[in-house]
């Protein structure tokens, strides 16, 4: 049964095509069939927002259960890596593969299709993975409660930084998943960018400073339009992939943020 309410049904879709929970119907979400990304991107912040909600409550439990921050950290970026269905790392580690392991632009492309993982995209995945679970763990070790805020913010602002790419750059190969989606658009990135912020000041109500949680925007903002400068030099254009990255590296970028002030 389709949801009556339009953000609704774009809330379902964002959760069935970028997450793994069962909320949604096929109907709505197949991944072959992208005529409402376009629009249904509105709501990507908040359906990272409740991801991150999973991950605050992963380690929100495992701290009640007498685990120091340095191992509820990880355990709540595992909850993260699984909800998401690896599917932003695994864009990062292609990426990283492609930029750093082809010449030609083509060459590039046809590395970052392989499904097997190179040099690069393992030492990316590696450091992506530490920095976020170190950071986090520092933040917990400040407040429990601003971790789990930091989680919130960061699972929705970097999934709608992620737009970045796709809404600034052309498709660098007509196919695959960057070029089916389309261009968001307009109305639908302005609503994300609104909701993204909103999520994103969520540390503000557990005591950060406001200041604090602005860095925090400004870092992964900047983070994801570095890997659109970068992609534009290195391949021409987006993928999903880039996509990806852009999101991975926003992420730890909001995380860094907040760390650095520990």
């Amino acid at each position: 049964m389709r949801p009556r309410s339009p953000l609704l049904a774009d809330f379902y879709f964002c959760l069935g095509f970028f997450t793994r929970l069962p909320f949604s119907s096929a109907a709505l979400t197949s991944k072959h069939s992208l005529t409402n990304f376009p629009r249904a991107v509105r709501m990507l912040p908040v359906a990272g927002g409740l991801v991150g909600a999973f991950a605050a409550l992963v380690m929100g439990l495992a701290s009640r259960f007498g685990f120091p921050p340095p191992l509820a950290a990880p355990l709540a970026i595992c909850s993260l890596v699984l909800l998401g269905g690896a599917m932003h790392e695994d864009g990062l580690a292609d990426c990283a593969d492609g930029f750093f392991g082809g010449a030609a632009p083509e060459r590039k492309l046809e590395i970052m299709r392989d499904s097997q993982i190179g040099t690069f995209g393992a030492v990316a995945l590696v450091l992506s993975l530490y920095l976020r679970a170190a950071s986090l763990a520092l933040i917990a070790d400040e407040s429990l409660g601003l971790a789990c805020a930091v989680l919130i913010g960061a699972a929705a602002l970097s999934r709608a930084t992620s737009l970045m790419p796709l809404a600034l750059l052309p498709p660098a190969r007509e196919n695959g998943a960057g070029f089916a989606a389309g261009k968001p658009e307009r109305a639908a990135l302005a609503v994300a960018a609104c909701l993204a912020v909103v999520f994103a000041l969520a540390p503000v109500v557990a005591g950060a400073y406001l200041v604090r949680s602005l860095a925090g925007i400004a870092a992964a903002t900047g983070a994801a339009y570095a890997i659109v400068l970068l992609a534009r030099k290195q391949i021409g254009g987006q993928t999903g992939d880039v996509a990806g990255a852009a999101q991975q590296l926003s992420e730890i970028a909001y995380y860094l943020a907040f760390a650095a002030g520990v």
